[in-house]
């Protein structure tokens, strides 16, 4: 009924209710960002892991953290996977969370900012401090129309953020100014480091050059990666950090270089990222004793997926006995970006030895059309032959099969779900847990 209703109800219509009931929250719980410092981060890519690493810097640091996410809530030392199946909580959820840091005392508020969440204005009403911008490809171009809008709807944020009124809370010794931090590697940091700060940063693993003299650059003098996980050095600092993949280099920069823009130096960073040792729901081992690889990751999007597949393939050549990579995946339904479905296949091809097709978020469209689309990009490979892919729409038995025909020493690959505690089938948000559902197929091999 809800969907229906939404469908129904003209644009212009949806886009009123959407910015009354933000600005409605934000009064309701007494505009709570104005009593803590808040970091948003925002891009296609790595939000959620650049949350946690900040926090976790943040709290070496002696801080009182807390963090929205689509990984996780935290509160102090009160962490909870997100409920909700979103990333950008809505307005009213936004808003209670916040009110309950400030109860708590909370210093820092980390928040997780999507084009999505932009678009039906549930920033509004949040004074944010710093913003972080980590990276873009394409995503939601269904939703925004264009990867312009999409890109636009985030910059939203970055073009308000010195209009917004600087805080001077009682544990700081002078106003905390208005920052802004950007990876420059990007092709897009240019349209959000340009927008007006007191203060900007970026940071990079290549050799370049800042892109305007205001800008004060973080640039990695050495990097390495390894089925152990990342290392990089700033200055005379080495950083280690036990996850997987370059991405994770970037993620670590950004906490880095936004640890730094508030003060902290970086051996209290280095200190808290060497003490992650994994984050949930991304690119997360699950031990057993079946001698069999099994990552879980929250990978939907054809670039995030080909970066998952590359960086796991590399790091698990190195393990003697390894020979197949098997990969279980889907793609979520509803409308959202149809265009990536075949290309995910063709990347699966690409990359997999065997591969199984599944559920992941279907919504109202029917599972086996979405199946069949990212068929059509696996049948351009010529790695993967008919035999070696399998179309199991219950995700619990693609899980299950995919286990059974993994030997020892195979790796198997679970994408597109992560943490995330419902699966959306039609109108109906059926609980999930990704992890226990591999855990109990895995027991009963």
């Amino acid at each position: 009924m809800k969907s229906l209703l939404k469908k129904l109800t003209p644009k212009s219509v949806l886009k009123i209710y959407h910015f009354v009931m933000a600005m409605v929250a934000a009064i309701f719980y007494g505009f709570p960002s104005n009593k803590m410092v808040v970091i948003g981060v925002t891009g296609t890519g790595g939000k959620s892991t650049t949350v946690k690493m900040i926090g976790s810097i943040l709290e070496e640091y002696g801080s009182r953290v807390g963090w929205l996410s689509s990984l996780t809530l935290k509160i102090l030392d009160k962490e909870w996977v997100n409920p909700y199946h979103m990333t950008m909580l809505g307005g009213f959820k936004l808003q209670k969370y916040l009110r309950d840091m400030v109860k708590e005392g909370i210093h820092y508020a980390i928040v997780e900012v999507t084009s999505e969440g932009i678009k039906q204005f549930r920033h509004i009403g949040i004074n944010f401090d710093v913003l972080v911008f980590t990276n873009l490809t394409r995503e939601h171009i269904e939703t925004h129309g264009s990867f312009e809008n999409y890109r636009n709807a985030k910059l939203t944020v970055f073009k308000k953020l010195l209009s917004q009124k600087r805080k001077k809370l009682s544990w700081m010794k002078e106003s905390q100014p208005k920052i802004i931090v950007a990876n420059l590697d990007d092709e897009n940091a240019s349209y959000f480091i340009e927008n007006k700060a007191d203060k900007k940063f970026g940071y990079s693993l290549k050799e370049i050059e800042a892109l305007s003299k205001d800008i004060k650059l973080f640039q990695v003098v050495s990097s390495k990666v390894d089925e152990h996980g990342v290392s990089f050095k700033l200055d005379s600092t080495e950083f280690n950090v036990s996850l997987l993949g370059e991405f994770n280099i970037y993620n670590a920069l950004a906490a880095v270089t936004t640890a730094r823009a508030l003060g902290i130096d970086f051996i209290t960073a280095k200190h808290a990222l060497s003490k992650i040792k994994t984050v949930p729901g991304r690119m997360e081992k699950i031990e057993n004793n079946k001698n069999i690889n099994v990552v879980i990751d929250l990978a939907h999007t054809p670039d995030s997926l080909k970066q998952a597949y590359e960086t796991l393939r590399k790091a698990y050549f190195l393990v003697p006995g390894f020979k197949n990579m098997i990969c279980v995946f889907g793609s979520a339904g509803g409308g959202r970006d149809k265009w990536k479905r075949p290309v995910m296949g063709e990347i699966a091809g690409e990359y997999c030895d065997k591969i199984f097709l599944t559920n992941e978020d279907p919504y109202s469209e029917n599972p086996q059309e979405i199946i069949e689309s990212i068929e059509d990009g696996i049948k351009k490979s010529k790695k993967v032959e008919n035999q070696d892919y399998f179309k199991i729409e219950d995700r619990t038995e693609a899980i299950r099969q995919a286990l059974k025909s993994a030997k020892k020493d195979d790796l198997v690959v679970i994408t597109g779900k992560g943490t995330e505690a419902t699966m959306v089938i039609g109108d109906k948000k059926i609980p999930w847990n990704e992890k226990e559902v591999v855990e109990k197929e895995l027991s009963n091999l």
